[in-house]
């Protein structure tokens, strides 16, 4: 039986809009080869990520893009503490604006709100 495909919803700190978050993904691009995000947690449904998942940025308390999650890469912090690091592909999709209350790191994003 295949995976169910699971996303992630996360808020976008830091940019004001969908183009901040290309530009400086497009610095991290130039500098490390790869784009990536990092987060305190690890997903405990990665296997379902990784089967199309993507995370959903929220900007302002808009859902306004998504990208695709095509791997995880653990990154150790200046505190030596261990994180996770979301591989994110370089396309960025704009979506429909959805609105979305704040929260704090990132959540499973529920069917209904994709």
């Amino acid at each position: 039986m295949p995976l169910q495909t699971v996303n992630l919803i996360k808020l976008c700190v830091g940019a004001r809009n969908v183009s901040d978050l290309a530009s400086w993904q497009n610095e991290r691009l130039n500098s490390s080869g790869r784009i990536y995000h990092v987060t305190r947690m690890w997903p405990k449904r990665r296997q379902e990520i990784l089967a199309g998942g993507s995370i959903y940025w929220v900007f302002k308390g808009q859902i306004l893009a998504r990208q695709r999650i095509v791997g995880f890469k653990e990154v150790l912090g200046n505190d030596e503490i261990k994180r996770c690091g979301l591989i994110l592909d370089q396309n960025i999709f704009r979506t429909e604006p959805r609105p979305k209350r704040a929260f704090q790191g990132w959540r499973y994003l529920k069917p209904d709100e994709a």
